[in-house]
């Protein structure tokens, strides 16, 4: 008997270079997505994040969760750079991961530079 629609987390099980940004969302791997993601050894996430949303350790979790395997983590904050929040910084310090945030587009320039060169990276990009 059919099921009906399977509503799933978005979700791409493996690392790739961000083709293009921007219209709400990002294409990699062939593929597109609409709204935020987040890019981490273990894939890539679409994130419930707009530039509206105050970031805090809780919309990191994933990125917590794979600290051992993140050196630098890339925060594209939109059009604009925004601040990391002082308890965000410390808590992603605390884990060992350092955080730059800047504009999702040199997020994304920069991202695609760090992964061609094997770097320990990861990136919360905020759709534009």
């Amino acid at each position: 008997m059919p099921k009906g629609i399977e509503i799933r987390d978005a979700h791409f099980p493996d690392r790739a270079p961000i083709d293009a940004y921007g219209n709400g969302g990002f294409r990699f791997a062939d593929m597109s997505h609409r709204g935020s993601i987040l890019c981490l050894p273990s894939g890539i996430y679409g994130w419930e994040v707009t530039p509206e949303s105050e970031l805090n350790a809780t919309l990191l979790a994933r990125v917590l969760a794979d600290a051992r395997d993140i050196e630098v983590l890339l925060v594209g904050t939109g059009l604009e750079i925004r601040l990391l929040p002082q308890p965000l910084k410390s808590t992603l310090r605390e884990a060992g991961i350092i955080s730059d945030p800047m504009s999702t587009g040199a997020a994304v320039r920069t991202y695609n530079v760090m992964l061609a060169e094997q770097r320990a990276v990861a990136a919360a990009l905020i759709a534009v």
